[in-house]
């Protein structure tokens, strides 16, 4: 059973994570100008919520007050500048999957190209797991921004921390700002090395019997860091 993100407090150091988050996806070639957006969980006051970046301003400009707060409860947004147009699926993701505190989506070029064939990432490697599962699916298109699109991206996450948008995009989502942006790069990744894979042919996949050896694996792979 999935073990539910503590959500921080609303505070300057969590803005500017935020827009940190939003400049390294475009820093690493997964976004480019105001495309994407990113979002944390968090709590002010007795109102959980989420800080959102907004809509079409630029990253390297943008100000931790400009960030506004969406309520679980209701979706209201308070603060800030409007928030992205896509905050209906990450609101929907929020509410749905509690132990994903932070959202990235990009529009990275290689999964974009990827799912604007509909195709998703199968298993042609182990790291596909990274995603949580034996696959990186591809949601049906739907326009952005609207609750349809939503519905199909919380579809396709289903079991998953990462799908794909069909002719849109990508969405990563992890337990932290920093492990979400990760994730994004590797699906990037992943859909590069199946690109070039797919030059030969249709890749060999994965048994489904490795598929869960490696999500096995996978769930206590890694250390801690060692205190200072």
């Amino acid at each position: 059973m999935a073990t539910e993100a503590l959500p921080a407090e609303d505070s300057i150091e969590l803005r500017r994570a935020v827009i940190d988050t939003a400049r390294a996806m475009n820093g690493a070639g997964i976004n480019v100008n105001k495309a994407g957006n990113v979002s944390v969980r968090c709590v002010r006051g007795r109102h959980a919520g989420l800080l959102i970046t907004p809509t079409g301003l630029d990253y390297d400009e943008l100000q931790p007050a400009e960030l506004p707060f969406l309520r679980l409860a209701d979706g209201a947004a308070t603060g800030g500048c409007e928030p992205s147009s896509e905050w209906r699926f990450h609101l929907d993701i929020h509410r749905s999957r509690p132990e994903l505190a932070a959202i990235v989506h990009t529009h990275s070029p290689s999964a974009t190209a990827l799912a604007c064939h509909g195709r998703g990432i199968p298993a042609f490697h182990y790291m596909v797991a990274a995603a949580g599962g034996a696959d990186i699916r591809c949601a049906p298109y739907a326009t952005f921004g609207t609750q349809q699109l939503s519905d199909l991206a919380l579809a396709a996450l289903t079991g998953r921390k990462a799908c794909l948008l069909a002719h849109h995009g990508v969405i990563a989502c992890e337990a932290s700002l920093a492990q979400a942006l990760a994730l994004a790069i590797e699906v990037e990744h992943l859909a590069r090395m199946y690109l070039a894979a797919l030059a030969l042919g249709e890749p060999p996949r994965l048994s489904e019997e490795e598929m869960a050896r490696v999500l096995a694996r996978f769930e206590h792979y890694g250390q801690p860091r060692a205190a200072n």
